[in-house]
Parts: structure tokens; sequence; C-alpha cells
């Protein structure tokens, strides 16, 4: 096919073809990075907590009658409060273990320590996320021991979270251990917390921080396991039951422990959660922005596609003698059609060119403001191709319609 007689119908429908080559390249800048966002929230949300979140209860509660903290008898009265809670937990039908544990993955409060080889070290050499808790933290939370062995139940320490007490050791992830020992060995070895020296034991495969906030982005998986108990007016549980028996556990462990102690505050929106639910909750806001981008990207490419939709269907009216003369000297349904169809792809290719320049300007705009990653090549590859294919599908009707004039429409108002 010829491209003549397309470039030279171009020049009286000028305005009209640079209206759709900015649209498209406008609606393909802001898809592809759309989608790049898109896709960085899904993947964000998927991401494994490193627990066996199936049938997995966590239980925050704070006693309205607790004793001043401030005392050694004070801080154990505390602790056998805890004590009994947990005692009580383990009674009830449908219970695995339980173990208390001051955090959880996504669960959004947390305690960080400064990382350190070496006491002499001024500076950190990375940041970690330290769960309290007892020797039942492993098998309550399903983590999965690689190396290294569990808490003995001698070794756990009770106090208040800012007592001078440091545990002698810990279980750390296998982050942590690759990041403070690269050539491997970190089992056995003293590490410094906070300047606190705490020998490994224990190196267990994934454990995700509890916080989804950009400034523990690059140690989302840096953990620590302490061995104390924290005792104050406020104290967590984590619980393990059995598949299907959530909501029954959960009903019945909230009437245990009113039982023992009426005077405390157990709220109904976090006091008793599944590890689901707070999956849920705490990527609430990536998949909102999904859904949100989802339905723009959405509606630009049905505006552009409409777009394409009127302006072809325009130049069919206005070209239907030209088709009629075309038709008479010749030229098959399959020529006009292929007619439509190679002049949209030039439009489309234009504006697809375009477009690609935007995506990258916007994308680099995105890095500078708001810390976006570079988007990969294939998003942008992949979007040139959407376009093109909604461009073709687009123009498919029109030119199907154009390619059925016949050929006597010719000879009409000559």
């Amino acid at each position: 096919m010829t491209m003549h007689p397309i470039f030279r119908t171009w020049k009286r429908h000028m305005a009209g073809i640079v209206l759709i080559v900015v649209q498209i390249a406008l609606t393909l800048a802001i898809v592809c990075n759309a989608l790049f966002i898109v896709g960085q929230r899904i993947e964000r949300m998927r991401r494994p907590s490193g627990v066996q979140e199936q049938g997995l209860i966590r239980i925050s509660q704070t006693w309205l009658d607790a004793p001043d903290a401030g005392t050694p008898a004070g801080v154990d009265k505390l602790d056998a409060m805890q004590r009994a809670d947990l005692e009580a937990l383990r009674r009830l039908p449908g219970v695995i273990d339980v173990a208390a544990s001051d955090s959880m993955p996504l669960q959004g409060a947390i305690w960080s320590g400064d990382l350190r080889r070496d006491a002499n070290q001024k500076r950190a050499m990375g940041q970690a996320a330290l769960y309290y808790g007892d020797d039942h933290m492993l098998p309550t939370l399903g983590l999965r021991l690689v190396a290294g062995r569990n808490f003995n139940p001698e070794e756990i320490d009770h106090h208040m979270l800012r007592s001078v007490q440091t545990p002698a050791v810990c279980i750390v992830s296998r982050a942590v251990a690759d990041q403070l020992f690269p050539a491997g060995g970190a089992l056995g070895k003293t590490i410094y917390v906070n300047r606190h020296p705490i020998t490994i034991i224990g190196i267990v495969a994934l454990l995700q921080t509890p916080t989804l906030a950009e400034w523990g982005r690059d140690w989302a998986y840096d953990s620590i396991l302490m061995p104390v108990r924290l005792d104050g007016a406020s104290a967590s549980y984590a619980l393990r039951v059995r598949p299907g028996r959530e909501q029954a556990v959960m009903r019945a462990a909230r009437d245990a422990l009113f039982a023992i102690d009426p005077l405390r505050d157990m709220p109904d929106t976090w006091g008793l959660q599944t590890m689901r639910e707070i999956r849920f909750k705490a990527y609430r806001g990536d998949r909102g922005t999904v859904i949100v981008l989802g339905i723009v990207c959405l509606i630009l490419l049905m505006v552009t596609a409409a777009g394409i939709v009127g302006l072809t269907s325009f130049w069919v009216g206005q070209r239907r003698r030209q088709i009629g003369i075309r038709r008479a000297l010749g030229a098959r349904r399959l020529d006009i059609l292929r007619h439509f169809q190679t002049e949209n792809l030039f439009i489309a290719g234009i504006g697809a060119v375009l477009g690609v320049l935007l995506a990258v300007a916007l994308n680099l705009w995105l890095m500078a403001h708001y810390e976006m990653p570079r988007i990969p090549p294939p998003y942008v590859f992949a979007g040139v191709l959407v376009m093109l294919a909604i461009g073709q599908a687009s123009v498919f009707v029109p030119a199907r319609r154009a390619s059925k004039v016949p050929p006597v429409v010719a000879t009409r108002a000559v």
C-alpha cells in the first residue's frame, strides 16, 4: 500500500490528528506510570510476612487496675498477671499454642534497635525490629528455624521496656545474619543491639517487621527476637489455633480473660484480630491506590478509544465520495479497511513515540519528588503495544463501515 494518499489527506485534518496524537501520548504516559505503581503495590501486598498466617490470632489488652510498674513488686505483679492470662488461653479448646508476643508483622507498633558487630563501631551497620516474647514465640508464630535453636524457658526474662536489663541471647532473621556476617557463620557470634552485647543462638528464615512505613522499607525483613516478656499496663499475646476455629477461639478468649480480671480494656476493632484481618487493614491504603489507579487507567483508555472512533467516523463521513471513487476504480473492501487501519497505525505510532518520552519524563519527576524507582522498560513497551492494539480495535468498526460504501456513491453530487 502506498502511503502518499494517507499523508495527503492529513493536510485537511491536521487539527484532529494533532488532538488524537496528544491524547494518545498523554494516556500512554499516565497509564504506564500508573500501572507501574499498581504493580509495585500489588507486589508489596503479596510480600510474605514470614509467619504462618492461617490460624494465627493476636490479642491486645490493657489492665485498668494495673499496679505501679515503677517498683520491683509492681513489675513482678504485672508479670504474674500476664502469665495467668497465658495459662488461661492455653486451656481453651482449639488452641495449639500461646506466646507472649509484644509485636507481630504488619501490626504497626514497632520497637527497633541499631546493629553493630563491634562495640567500638561509631556508625551502626543497620537497624532491626525487636520482637519481645517468650520461648513459645517460634512455634506460635510458625517461624521456620534454619539454624541454631529456640529459647529455653530459663532464658526468658521479664522487665519493663526501658529497663537497663538486656538479654544474653537472641534469635535473628536471616536478613540480619546476612547483613552483619555476609560470609556466613553468624550463629554463635556476639552482636551489639543498641550497644548491648547479645549472642545469636538461632536464625529464622524470614520475619517481616511490624511497620510498613517508608522509613522502614530498606530493612523490612531485619528482625530480632528477644527472650523478654515486657511488663506494663498493656500486654499482647499470640495464639496458634486449629484451622477454622479462629472466631470461636476469639470469643472464648475474651470471656476467659475477662473472667480472670474484668477490669481490662480490649477494643473490638483491634483488641482481638486474626492475622488475616491485620494483613487486610495493613494494606488498605495500597489496595485503595490499586483500585483508584485502575479506574483512572480504564477511563483514560476508554476516552482515548472513543476519540479514535469519533475521529475515524468523522473522516468516513467526509470521505464517502472519495471512497466511492476508489471502489469504482477497483478497490476492494479489504483495501479500504486496510487504508484506515494503516492510517490509524501511523497516527497511534506517532502518539506512542511521544508518549514514551512523556512517560520517561513523568517517571523522572516522580523519582525526584516521591522517591519512585525508575520505571522498567517492559512497562513502557507493554504500554505502547496496548495503545496500538486499542487504536486498531477502535478504528475497526468505522473502517468496516467505510469498506461497505458502494461505488455508486462516486456519482452523487457530481
